[in-house]
């Protein structure tokens, strides 16, 4: 049995090298390694950032952020510093648990059988079933409570669509290790489950990332199966390179209603939905499924115009949080500080920090981010570098007692919203333009839908960076229209006049996340604009238009 080596990787180093291109989804399971994490960001995936990295062999070079590399054993920044000496030795820990938990041989009982169905012979073209060039799904998996030789139920995959046939025994290797994160993340909890006759269907979502960076979304509804008696819930989860928890939400409502029938129904649905293609921002596909006793059912599926958001719903975020709470939640991300969310419901994790980093849009954060933290990785919460972790409210006491971070409880009837603080969440930001984001909430309706709150919350959190960074390409120099660009960092941090404002940017500069920016921005030719400079015109164009009025 090869040896896999745990890892967590620190902060990217800084490199003005272009990005590496993605590693094609042909090669999927040729890559040396498995990464687990919850969150997607499109783009992210030519970086090479990683959350938690494991490498196969011992004498493959360990992958780390950017383009470090070292075959001599796993190095963190900062590991030989007295203060953090005791947390890299409780992670070392941590990691070799898992992977003795991971890389145990299996047991001599046989698994779960897998109930699989042959796949149709595919004679459509393949332009018929693309758009944007992806599919709606990579595979569908149930995910089971089976009862253990030592009366313990532990999850399994029972049914599986469409099966991997024709793999050599690495990639059968690779698909199993995948699977069993599956099984981690449906049923993160980590408790002795036992048989039940009431049990209220969630939906939530993680993220899987390879070492390379790519990633594949996993969309997961746990449910109470159809039946008499008491039985235990199983999950059906969804994987998919598709980033949309919303559209993926509606398919789940389409499974569940066809699994309280028969598990034969979910076949034909999946297999046409595979078989569709898949829509452009803004546009739509219909979806035809027979059911009995029913006929033949037109579903139609949109996806959101703004496809950055189309994987977020703010409703949780601010049914949990204040908007002066979520201020200083948002002061510590742009930070890049250690968040740890806590609340009972996974789908109330999942949601609150995807809401939380598309706050962070155009940046993108580039550390950990696990939105629900399985028992078993439950040690990450030691780890000295930036994250943002969801945790179950039965592990609050183990994830509390760290020092220098934003602990933050979601659940309802809480007697406090911030268990843990640094103290200074409320000064970070400059007081003029935090009491501007404030009123531009204050225009929302207390019932507004998800579409208008997808339209007031980005239009009140994006002036915000305008006004602060949107000077940046004053502070580009380059010797030539299509030459690589060189950013001014002092000169840029003391153009604004306002001192709050100008001890902002000094600290925000600093950030992986506007780094990889103006990394980006360097690369491109000055012609280039992105969704940013866009919004940065925008502005602009309002406030010339308003001064003319006066």
């Amino acid at each position: 049995m090869s040896h896999r080596t745990w890892s967590f990787p620190t902060k990217r180093l800084k490199s003005k090298r272009a990005s590496e291109p993605s590693v094609p989804s042909d090669d999927v399971f040729r890559r040396t390694g498995r990464l687990f994490s919850s969150l997607r960001e499109e783009g992210r995936h030519q970086r090479g950032i990683s959350d938690v990295t494991c490498d196969a062999g011992k004498d493959k070079p360990r992958v780390f952020s950017g383009d470090t590399q070292t075959s001599e054993g796993a190095f963190l920044p900062g590991e030989d510093e007295e203060p953090e000496k005791g947390a890299m030795k409780r992670l070392s820990t941590m990691w070799s648990s898992l992977r003795v938990k991971m890389q145990r041989d299996r047991p001599k009982e046989p698994p779960s059988p897998v109930n699989t169905q042959p796949l149709p012979t595919e004679d459509a073209p393949k332009d018929q079933r693309y758009a944007s060039g992806q599919f709606f799904f990579e595979y569908l998996v149930v995910v089971s409570l089976k009862k253990s030789k030592s009366d313990v139920y532990e999850p399994l995959i029972s049914y599986q669509f469409p099966k991997r046939d024709g793999m050599v025994r690495f990639q059968k290797e690779e698909e199993e290790k995948t699977l069993k994160a599956i099984t981690l993340f449906c049923f993160p909890e980590g408790i002795n489950w036992a048989p039940l006759t009431e049990y209220r269907s969630e939906t939530f979502s993680f993220v899987l990332t390879e070492v390379d960076g790519s990633r594949r979304n996993g969309y997961c509804r746990r449910l109470l199966p159809h039946g008499k008696g008491a039985r235990p819930p199983e999950a059906y989860c969804i994987i998919s390179k598709v980033a949309c928890f919303g559209l993926f939400s509606k398919i789940f409502d389409e499974v569940e209603k066809r699994r309280q029938i028969s598990m034969a129904m979910i076949y034909p649905f999946m297999q046409s939905l595979r078989e569709a293609p898949f829509p452009a921002p803004g546009n739509t596909v219909k979806i035809k499924s027979f059911i009995p006793d029913s006929g033949t059912e037109i579903i139609s599926l949109t996806r959101p115009t703004d496809s950055w958001l189309e994987h977020v719903d703010f409703r949780t975020l601010f049914r949990c949080l204040s908007d002066e709470e979520v201020l200083q939640v948002f002061a510590a991300t742009v930070l890049e500080r250690r968040i740890i969310f806590i609340a009972e419901e996974l789908g109330t994790l999942s949601q609150v920090i995807h809401a939380v980093s598309v706050l962070l849009h155009p940046f993108i954060w580039q550390h950990t981010l696990i939105s629900i933290v399985p028992e078993i990785l439950i040690d990450v919460v030691m780890a000295p570098t930036p994250y943002l972790l969801g945790v179950q409210k039965r592990f609050a006491d183990q994830v509390t007692d760290q020092g220098d971070l934003l602990a933050v409880d979601l659940s309802e009837g809480r007697t406090q919203t911030f268990i843990r603080q640094v103290g200074d969440e409320n000064s970070i930001l400059p007081h003029k333009l935090k009491e501007e984001i404030l009123q531009a909430l204050k225009m929302r309706n207390e019932t507004a839908t998800l579409d208008e709150l997808n339209q007031v919350v980005p239009e009140a959190f994006l002036p915000f960076f305008v006004k602060t960074v949107g000077h940046f390409a004053k502070h580009i120099t380059r010797t030539g229209q299509n030459q690589e660009g060189h950013f001014q960092k002092r000169t840029f941090c003391k153009a604004h006049e306002s001192k709050s404002t100008r001890r902002f940017v000094k600290k925000f500069v600093e950030t992986q996340m506007f780094d990889l920016f103006i990394q980006e921005v360097e690369q491109r030719s000055a012609s280039q604009e992105g969704f940013f400079e866009q919004k940065i015109a925008e502005y602009h164009k309002k406030m010339k238009e308003k001064m003319m009025k006066q």
